[in-house]
């Protein structure tokens, strides 16, 4: 194929040369004369293990130059890829300046073509900028009418600094967001020869999964630094613990947990995380990131509390109660918070949980419930019907076979919201009435205690 790579910094000079190594006609386009003299010398614009042989290989094959000029690269191709940065501001947010500057450059340079043209985004944006910034700036230059003879599409790149070139050819996954399956099919053969599997979702979602990687990865090194410092703290080798953390790939390194949901809760995580971070503050450590472990899972419980009050209903219905689906303990189960903080603004509330039952519980499980929800009892149902019949509004906390069951035979003036995001039928409140609910809760922390 003919691609043209706008940006030559790190992930442009890679993305360019692999895609030429692949055999493609590649162009690159930078606004940096010096980058562009580099290219066409065959030296490479940047520093990484094994580019610089490569760059100089592919110019000698004649399958890559570069040029300053975005018409002559649109026009010589049918693939843009940008791969511009997207640095961040002051205040936080990222600096789409540069993107769009390269968009409407694109869009003018594409106005006269009878053929579409594919622009695909490489560089690292939030969800809805490849529509509200590329889309908009290629509109606001191509055509009179607004209507460019242009694809879009976002394939982000999973490129490690001094492994670039293998992690190029062999990543994880090949990431394409599209709406159109035939220019997703075009996106595809840009990388016939990486040995990945490909993955086609929304633009937005694509967007979105290359800042959950990056911010998951700096979780990560924040949570192995956390558990050293404790480790040296009380007198333990940190590198050891974690070396034997990372052989569990059941739990911990895998997919388990790593699915949305509700709160956490029951008798060993919340007990847990609190004594680890009191073990590190009495040994004067700083762990700021195991320290908001337990305040971000009461904001769970907080949003899930302020999209009931935002519907303005008092008789409400909770599919239920134990801290997760299959058991009947109740032990800090964030199902129970929730319960207790609508009974507190005076909501009448209903519970369905199949597997909790006075007459079952006993021990400690019993004593949490009683002393947290004295009259518990009273709020259960027997059965879905009578569940359904009490509730203007039905609260999903458990998912499986009852939350389907609850939403199958929810009625239709019935508000059904799914706190355990996996439900598909799901009427949320308004943004805006749950912002203001959630305001209004902020001056009234949800902590989970025993």
């Amino acid at each position: 194929m003919r691609i043209s790579v706008f940006g030559l910094g790190y992930v442009g000079s890679i993305s360019a040369a692999c895609l030429a190594r692949a055999g493609h006609d590649v162009w690159g386009v930078d606004i940096n004369p010096e980058k562009v003299a580099m290219l066409n010398a065959g030296v490479s614009p940047v520093m990484e293990p094994g580019l610089a042989d490569l760059i100089a290989e592919m110019r000698a094959a004649g399958r890559i130059r570069g040029t300053c000029s975005s018409a002559e690269a649109v026009a010589a191709t049918d693939v843009a890829l940008l791969c511009v940065g997207t640095p961040g501001q002051p205040n936080g947010s990222p600096d789409f300046g540069a993107l769009t500057r390269v968009a409407e450059d694109i869009g003018r340079a594409i106005g006269a073509r009878e053929q579409p043209y594919t622009v695909v985004i490489r560089s690292t944006v939030l969800p809805g900028t490849t529509e509200r910034v590329v889309g908009a700036a290629l509109a606001k230059t191509a055509q009179p009418n607004g209507h460019p003879p242009t694809a879009l599409a976002v394939s982000p790149e999973f490129l490690r600094e001094g492994t670039a070139l293998d992690d190029f050819k062999h990543p994880a996954l090949t990431l394409i967001g599209c709406d159109d399956p035939a220019t997703a099919e075009r996106v595809r053969s840009l990388f016939d020869g990486v040995e990945a599997p490909v993955v086609h979702t929304s633009l937005r979602a694509a967007e979105m999964v290359k800042y959950s990687c990056n911010t998951f990865h700096a979780l990560k090194i924040c949570f192995a630094n956390e558990i050293a410092s404790v480790c040296e703290a009380l007198g333990t080798d940190g590198q050891e613990v974690m070396r034997i953390f990372r052989l569990d790939e059941k739990l911990n390194v895998s997919a388990a947990y790593l699915r949305p949901g509700f709160a956490f809760g029951g008798s060993c995580l919340p007990k847990d995380v609190r004594a680890l971070v009191k073990a590190a503050h009495v040994a004067d450590v700083d762990v700021p990131l195991l320290s908001a472990v337990m305040a971000s899972n009461s904001t769970r419980v907080l949003r899930g509390l302020a999209d009931v009050l935002a519907t303005g209903h008092r008789r409400v219905g909770v599919v239920g109660l134990a801290f997760k689906p299959g058991t009947d303990d109740l032990r800090e189960s964030p199902c129970v918070e929730l319960v207790k903080q609508l009974i507190a603004e005076g909501r009448d509330v209903r519970i369905l949980d199949e597997l909790v039952s006075r007459g079952r519980l006993v021990g400690a499980n019993r004593r949490y419930i009683e002393t947290e929800l004295p009259h518990f009892s009273t709020l259960l149902c027997d059965d879905l019907p009578q569940l359904i019949e009490h509730a203007q509004v039905l609260v999903i906390v458990h998912d499986g076979a009852a939350g389907a069951a609850a939403i199958a035979a929810a009625r239709p003036e019935q508000v059904v919201i799914d706190l355990t995001q996996n439900v598909k039928r799901i009427e949320r409140a308004p943004l805006e009435p749950r912002a203001r609910a959630a305001a209004s809760l902020r001056a009234k922390p949800v902590e989970l205690t025993s």
